[in-house]
């Protein structure tokens, strides 16, 4: 991206600040193979006793499930997701079996967990010219239902795939929010020693 206005304060790979998270998606078609090879990313992320409780439900452009999952957003996220080229549902297993037990406990950081899954699967479409929008602008009871998830599985949030469109496809209001947001410091995220934050 040449007019990506972030600058990082560290030293750090240019794939971090390229990821952004667009509306204006162009309805182009995304093959299984990419997309699977996102949620390969996303395999490898790190988990507490590798209980690996992220799960991802997904439709893409054109299949059978693609209005299914569309009809599971909130108007506004509606909107402009309906351009994108697949919709992803993020959800994680809320037990887990411990090394050497017999049954299942409170798995009490998968949502930690699953947050670094979701980081590798949008920094690997981002690296493959591709770009993911998190949405929490979605009906979970629907969801849970529509999708038939279990109870002992906890919804995160819904995320549209796609490849950069016009932002001229937005609504005026949304156009000018159609790029790369900014960060705070370093400094007003990370202290040495005790909690020191405003």
């Amino acid at each position: 991206m040449t007019d990506n206005p972030r600058i990082a304060d560290y030293a750090i790979a240019e794939h971090f600040i390229n990821r952004w998270s667009p509306r204006a998606f162009s309805p182009e078609p995304i093959a299984e193979e990419t997309l699977l090879s996102f949620f390969e990313a996303a395999r490898w992320a790190p988990s507490a006793y590798n209980s690996q409780p992220w799960r991802f439900l997904y439709a893409r452009r054109d299949t059978a499930d693609w209005e299914r999952f569309l009809d599971l957003l909130n108007p506004f996220n509606r909107s402009w997701a309906q351009q994108a080229s697949a919709l992803v549902i993020i959800l994680s297993k809320t037990t887990f079996t411990a090394p050497g037990a017999s049954e299942e406990s409170p798995a009490l950081w998968h949502t930690f967990d699953t947050g670094s899954a979701w980081a590798h699967f949008a920094l690997q479409a981002s690296m493959s010219g591709w770009h993911t929008h998190g949405m929490a602008g979605f009906d979970k009871d629907k969801t849970r239902q529509e999708l038939k998830v279990p109870d002992s599985y906890e919804l995160h949030a819904a995320v549209a795939v796609g490849k950069l469109g016009d932002k001229a496809s937005l609504p005026e209001s949304l156009q000018g929010r159609e790029t790369p947001s900014p960060r705070r410091p370093v400094k007003e995220l990370a202290k040495g020693g005790d909690f020191d934050f405003t």
